[in-house]
């Protein structure tokens, strides 16, 4: 389910083509793809957060498409944070109504949109990594 209305732009005469933003989820205590993983992905400017998007990973641990694209791949700062927390206990892998991990940030920089950034997630209920991927 993918839900990004808030930054569309068309793609006009001239525009630069290329870079797109991606990531996935692996459950590493399962060893397979988190399905249903809610993920918001934010601008950052100074103090404050744009809110860009919403989206649930797929059958995959993915989003069906891009999180940002093309045009919509600017350079800055940005936060994608993951419901880590609300998929652990979905799974029944949190231990408690109070998992260990309940959101799990992760705050990068975009600094040239004309390449593909890949932010993968690693979870389990006690540990989380990630990495630049390709």
């Amino acid at each position: 389910m993918l839900c990004w209305p808030l930054m569309r732009q068309e793609m006009g005469r001239g525009a630069r083509m290329g870079g797109r933003l991606t990531t996935h989820v692996l459950d590493t205590a399962r060893g397979r793809p988190a399905v249903g993983l809610a993920i918001t992905l934010w601008r950052l400017e100074g103090e404050s957060r744009q809110l860009i998007g919403r989206v649930l990973t797929n059958a995959d641990g993915r989003s069906d498409g891009p999180l940002l694209a093309d045009a919509a791949l600017l350079p800055g700062r940005y936060e994608l944070v993951f419901a880590a927390g609300d998929y652990l206990r979905a799974t029944g892998q949190a231990g408690s109504e109070i998992p260990f991990l309940d959101e799990v940030p992760i705050r990068f920089g975009i600094g040239d949109p004309g390449q593909h950034y890949h932010v993968p997630l690693l979870l389990s209920p006690f540990a989380y990594s990630t990495y630049r991927g390709s």
